[in-house]
């Protein structure tokens, strides 16, 4: 009975686990540090995803600021 509680609470924290990483913040954040390490097109792809997956967070104006900066950047 341990060994299945155990196995059903390791299944559970994996599947928290994998939820993590798609929320506005983190998309972000990782679209920043992308900026950073000069890898525009990735950070670009992010900005994008917030935009279309989050376009009411607070993080979507921002992230329309970073995409038209990248964008001009380009030119």
């Amino acid at each position: 009975m341990k060994q299945t509680i155990l196995a059903l609470m390791l299944v559970i924290l994996m599947a928290v686990a994998g939820c993590t990483g798609n929320n506005a913040g983190e998309l972000f954040e990782t679209a920043e540090f992308e900026e950073l390490q000069k890898n525009h097109a990735h950070a670009a792809q992010l900005y994008g995803e917030i935009l279309e997956k989050h376009p009411d967070s607070k993080y979507a104006g921002k992230a329309r600021e970073r995409l038209s900066v990248l964008e001009k950047s380009q030119h």
